[in-house]
Formats: C-alpha cells, structure tokens, sequence
C-alpha cells in the first residue's frame, strides 16, 4: 500500500521560511520521478518542482532561487525548502509521486500516479 505522507506546513510571515517534508511508504521512490505541486484558494494548481532518478530537477518560474527540492532516498523522504516566502505562496502543497517513469516527462499533476494529503501553507 503506498502512502506519501506531507509535514512541515504551518503559518508564517512574509519573508519566513518553510521545510516541507514528504514521507514515502510502500515504495522505493529513489529511481523514480517525485514532485511538488500547490494550489491556492481561487487559483489553479501548479508545479512548485520535481526531482528525477537521476537528479534533473525542474522549478516553477515563481519557485526559481527561493524553493530548493531535495530527497534522502535512505529515508524515502523528498523535501522542499522555501525561503523568502510570500503571502501568494499561500496554498495547500502537495507531495506527488511517478511511479511508472525514471525521468519527469511532464510538470503535471495528472500525469503522476500518486500524491499526498497535503499540507497547508499560509504566509501572512
């Protein structure tokens, strides 16, 4: 049975910073494709990042040099860091994993085969 299990939401001011963790069961996930995703009230979801097998890593426009993607395949756990967070970083983040491709073909939610709760993330 896999589970991906998101932490580290919470509330915080503008310019705090955040670490998202995304705990994975069931699953190795180190040769397979993982990602963030968000969607906020009123807006549409979108990619925050993702991180291939091989280390290929792909950020949202907003996300470039504030948001940094890591995993430790030892402990099936992906992260992501946020750092100088803004009020329209508020949104539920989620945890997503591709299960069926090595290398991210697409930064599309659907196109993953699973994903977490999420958690949420509101900056003030």
């Amino acid at each position: 049975h896999v589970q991906l299990v998101e932490s580290g939401g919470g509330s915080v001011e503008a310019g705090g910073a955040l670490r998202l963790s995304c705990e994975v069961s069931g699953y190795r996930f180190d040769s397979y494709c993982m990602g963030w995703f968000r969607q906020g009230p009123g807006r549409e979801r979108e990619g925050v990042a993702q991180i291939g097998s091989d280390g290929t890593i792909t950020y949202g426009d907003f996300a470039k040099g504030r948001f940094r993607i890591s995993k430790d395949n030892a402990k099936n756990t992906l992260y992501l860091e946020m750092n100088s967070l803004k009020p329209e970083d508020t949104a539920m983040y989620y945890c997503a994993a591709d299960f069926t491709h090595a290398i991210c073909n697409s930064f599309e939610l659907a196109t993953y085969n699973y994903r977490g709760q999420g958690t949420q993330v509101t900056v003030s």
